[in-house]
């Protein structure tokens, strides 16, 4: 049976990619575009794991959706993404306890991202 991936992002080339990549290593993918849109598709399908863009309508509105989908799916892998060292020097990272007290995710990936460093922590974090 294949994963259901959450791909959420507001850039629709990135999101085609991933997609796209994700697809062809056999995963079911469903995208959103926003904060908004993912809360609502969460609520009516169940995913194995969610790929969220860290500044969606908000500069922070990957926290807080990760935060959200933690408290209601807790055992629910979370990938954020971050641009935020390309564009603004900020680099986060999930090193410390500090960190991951407030940064609700399992993995964090820099953009830019390979297609193949996506799946490899898709694969990582997911059950065979």
């Amino acid at each position: 049976m294949a994963h259901n991936i959450l791909l959420i992002d507001d850039d629709p080339d990135f999101r085609q990619r991933a997609k796209q990549s994700l697809q062809e290593a056999g995963y079911n993918v469903t995208e959103a575009e926003g904060e908004n849109q993912a809360s609502e598709v969460v609520r009516n399908k169940k995913f194995d794991i969610a790929v969220v863009d860290l500044s969606l309508e908000n500069s922070d509105s990957g926290f807080s959706l990760s935060y959200h989908f933690k408290k209601d799916y807790p055992n629910m892998p979370i990938v954020l993404l971050s641009s935020s060292v390309s564009e603004f020097g900020i680099e986060f990272s999930l090193e410390s306890a500090s960190e991951r007290s407030w940064i609700k995710a399992d993995a964090l990936l820099n953009k830019p991202i390979r297609a193949e460093q996506l799946l490899q922590t898709v694969r990582r974090l997911l059950p065979q």
